[in-house]
């Protein structure tokens, strides 16, 4: 008897194209072909979201799953199951027979199930003699057995993703506190820096993050909370490497130790080289334990304050007045224009600004301006130059002038004796952490 297998649905159902080409892949599945039902069920569960599917439909195609007696679903065999509406809304924990439906046209538009309807749209199988069934119409599970394959990697998919999502949000979670944690020991510990700003950017980054994010923003989030993290740590270790020079001898260990105006004024602000102005004392190479960040212009400020009796307009409130008292000063000093182009084209300008206003700092002590500003430059050239030791050493001899009067408790900030503790080093008086908590640096 020859039978023949419906395509279209019954009634006013229509056919589409998606229907066709589940309907090939299914008739393709090699014969012998066998899975477990359930595994793949589970892998269907799980890649849900990107089949299509909903949480209603799987109850559903759990329902149909059931109704098929061997635990594994074979290409060759029949894999055609036609209960009742009555009979899957019971398995479907009593689901409305209109969500019943809805939810089968579901299963459908994924392409899970591929309905074979009879001519009058009943579900039912013709069985022969020997019980055997020849002609069966309701819902056809062939593309588990098709798709199987497809549905593990979607889940896997899924998995991976959900994994690196979960990654994602620790990793935000560690920076978030680290950062903020960072910031709060910065400020407690009176380590200079515009911490005010640092917090805004910070917030500024948060900002950008809602209640329920995915993983590319949470990514991007933690890339510039990252950047952020490593800026505030290289500050803290540069500050701490100051508070600590004991494993380096030399940092800070070649201040000023006469008063002729004439010495080596420079030794007291950069690692020297092995021929120094009016010495021949060799120096160690601190070239590592220099700090590599920006100097806040509050800082540089408190340790130059001359400079700012020529600034223009009322005082110096950022980078553009510095640089433009620093040329105001300039030929002051007697520099050159030659030299001055030279110290900025290596050290930066704003470098170059910095050098200049601790030269115009001290000008008393140093007999060529021009000439010792060449120096610092040709030591800049080599890497062996740093403004951050030419401030600090400002600083310090600043706050040793004030000790005496203004009797209040200090506390060590940097050893500069060079055997990390016990000599006259950096001090920080109520003065400079006023001045560190002046609204400047917020």
């Amino acid at each position: 008897m020859q039978t023949h297998t419906p395509t279209t649905p019954f009634g006013r159902r229509t056919m589409s194209l998606g229907m066709m080409a589940s309907q090939a892949i299914a008739k393709a599945v090699p014969e012998g072909t066998q899975v477990q039902k359930w595994k793949v069920f589970h892998s269907i569960r799980e890649a849900r979201e990107l089949l299509g599917a909903t949480d209603r439909s799987l109850s559903i195609l759990n329902a149909l799953l059931s109704f098929h007696p061997e635990t594994e679903l074979s290409g060759g065999g029949e894999l055609i199951v036609w209960p009742s509406n009555e009979q899957l809304m019971a398995r479907a924990n009593g689901m409305p027979a209109t969500t019943l439906r809805r939810h089968l046209a579901v299963l459908v538009d994924c392409g899970l199930i591929i309905r074979r309807d009879s001519p009058n749209g009943k579900r039912f199988a013709r069985k022969g003699r020997g019980g055997q069934v020849e002609q069966a119409y309701g819902f056809d599970l062939s593309p588990i057995v098709a798709r199987a394959e497809e549905f593990c990697e979607l889940a896997e998919t899924i998995r991976a993703e959900k994994n690196a999502f979960r990654v994602a949000r620790e990793r935000l979670t560690l920076l978030r506190r680290d950062v903020v944690k960072l910031i709060e020991a910065a400020i407690s510990e009176n380590v200079p820096g515009n911490w005010g700003k640092i917090h805004e950017t910070y917030q500024s980054i948060m900002s950008r993050l809602p209640r329920s994010a995915p993983r590319q923003l949470i990514d991007d989030v933690c890339s510039d909370l990252h950047g952020l993290y490593s800026e505030i740590r290289e500050v803290l270790e540069s500050f701490g490497e100051t508070q600590n020079p004991g494993a380096n001898e030399s940092h800070f260990g070649c201040h000023i130790q006469n008063s002729k105006p004439d010495s080596n004024f420079e030794s007291k602000y950069c690692s020297g080289n092995k021929e120094e102005a009016g010495g021949t004392a060799t120096e160690p190479d601190n070239v590592r334990s220099m700090p590599k960040r920006e100097l806040p212009l509050g800082i540089v400020l408190d340790a130059c304050p001359n400079l700012g009796e020529l600034a223009q307009g009322g005082g110096i409130r950022h980078w553009r007045d510095f640089l433009a008292a620093a040329e105001l000063a300039r030929p002051m000093l007697a520099i050159s224009p030659s030299a001055w182009r030279e110290a900025c084209e290596v050290m930066g300008e704003q470098h170059a600004a910095i050098a200049l206003a601790a030269i115009y700092q001290r000008t008393d002590q140093i007999s060529s301006a021009g000439g010792y500003l060449r120096s610092l430059t040709d030591k800049a050239r080599e890497g062996k130059f740093s403004t951050w030791p030419m401030v600090m050493a400002l600083l310090r001899a600043k706050l040793d002038a004030q000790k005496s009067s203004d009797k209040v408790p200090v506390r060590p900030l940097d050893d500069g004796d060079g055997n990390g503790g016990g000599g006259t080093g950096l001090m920080v008086s109520e003065s400079l952490l006023k001045t560190l908590r002046n609204p400047r640096f917020r």
